[in-house]
């Protein structure tokens, strides 16, 4: 039975082109996402069934230098999680300006880029936006020079190695150095409110976040030798909708190991909150078909409106394999003869680029053979930051 969800989905993107198609010529090019905010919701209610005393501060992207870390900046979503109540993680001035535009008040926001520009840090000053992260010596003297009256938050060292993307090889003090991190900040007259980690986007494994929350601790104690009062511990990301009861079982029994009662924890969720809650539509632009023997071999080859370049960047990164459908009675126009051949049909399906390298993918079975004209769906695209956008 098809879930009463996926039929509404369904029929918006009929009702869309169905839309079109009564226009003068019938034709858009043009892909296109429909977001179910609901789901969003769900997936919040589900965040505070599991995870109670763990605030989520969304992390959106909003500019290119992350594409693989931040998440969908679709400003209805960014509204929504607004009146939710959620904090925002941002790492730019643009995040921080969109963000702090939708009224969020500058102690819901985190600038969680632990190597900053002046500017921003002058732009972060100047907007209220006070909590921020660090994970080395220089950035404590930028930071002592653009923005003293920060409260920073000393990210440390931590890793899943089967993460989608690990992220400690480019961000997180090792534990072994927190100590000069902490002495250094403690110099300069700065304050250190807590610690911070990121095990890696796509996270699978418990004992990461067990391993950095422990960490984590050990941090809290050398601040506190130091005569700092930490009252913040940030745990960060990664957390899939696969895994995420398994993952949040482990990281509240961790959690209950010890920190001072006052402590405040908030997490980073990205992906979580938006990848089930966006499904996209690709039209079929041009078609190659085999001939002779190679027919019997390879899969025909599908070319759609949108590729790797685009919004199935996480197919070129993380090796994501993406499942099309497609739309039924979706094409408003067809060349040629309009008969569909029925059975299984086996495809190939590439980007609009002229580059090799946007193949979207390799090698799938659609239900029916597919003509240019038609339509797919994609489900589970909320994890990249979409352009165009429709709801249900």
């Amino acid at each position: 039975m098809t879930d009463p969800i996926d039929r509404l989905i369904g029929l918006t993107i009929q009702t869309r082109l169905l839309s079109v198609s009564s226009r003068e010529w019938g034709i858009t090019d043009e892909p296109f996402f429909v977001a179910d905010l609901g789901q969003v919701i769900r997936q919040h209610r589900r965040w505070r069934s599991n995870l109670p005393n763990v605030n989520p501060f969304y992390e959106p992207m909003l500019t290119i230098d992350a594409p693989a870390v931040k998440c969908n900046p679709d400003p209805t979503l960014l509204q929504l999680l607004a009146e939710l109540g959620t904090g925002f993680d941002c790492a730019s001035i643009e995040e921080l300006r969109i963000v702090l535009n939708l009224g969020v008040d500058p102690s819901r926001v985190i600038f969680a880029n632990p190597c900053k520009s002046a500017s921003s840090l002058i732009f972060a000053a100047r907007t209220g936006v006070t909590l921020t992260t660090f994970d080395n010596l220089d950035e404590l003297e930028t930071i002592r020079a653009f923005h003293p009256d920060a409260r920073l938050v000393l990210r440390i060292y931590a890793c899943d190695n089967d993460a989608l993307i690990k992220l400690g090889d480019k961000f997180g003090a090792p534990v072994e150095s927190s100590l000069v991190l902490l002495q250094r900040a403690r110099e300069l007259g700065l304050e250190v409110c807590g610690v911070s980690f990121h095990v890696g986007t796509g996270a699978s494994n418990t004992s990461a976040y067990v391993t950095a929350i422990r960490h984590a601790k050990m941090v809290f104690e050398l601040g506190k030798s130091l005569g700092y009062d930490m009252d913040l511990l940030d745990i960060g990301g990664g957390y899939q909708d696969s895994n995420f009861e398994r993952i949040a079982q482990s990281v509240r029994e961790t959690l209950m190991e010890g920190f001072p009662s006052r402590t405040r924890i908030i997490a980073e969720p990205g992906r979580y909150y938006a990848r089930s809650a966006y499904t996209l539509a690709c039209k079929v632009l041009s078609r190659r078909r085999h001939i002779g023997e190679a027919a019997q071999e390879r899969p025909d080859m599908l070319y759609q409106n949108d590729g790797v370049y685009g919004s199935f960047m996480n197919v070129l990164l993380e090796k994501e394999v993406v499942h099309p459908s497609l739309i039924p009675c979706s094409a408003p126009y067809h060349l040629g003869d309009t008969k569909r051949a029925p059975g299984p049909h086996r495809y190939s399906i590439w980007g609009p680029t002229c580059d090799s390298v946007d193949c979207v993918v390799r090698e799938t079975t659609l239900e029916s053979e597919v003509r240019v004209g038609d339509w797919l769906k994609y489900s589970d695209m909320g994890g990249e930051p979409p352009s165009r956008y429709l709801w249900p």
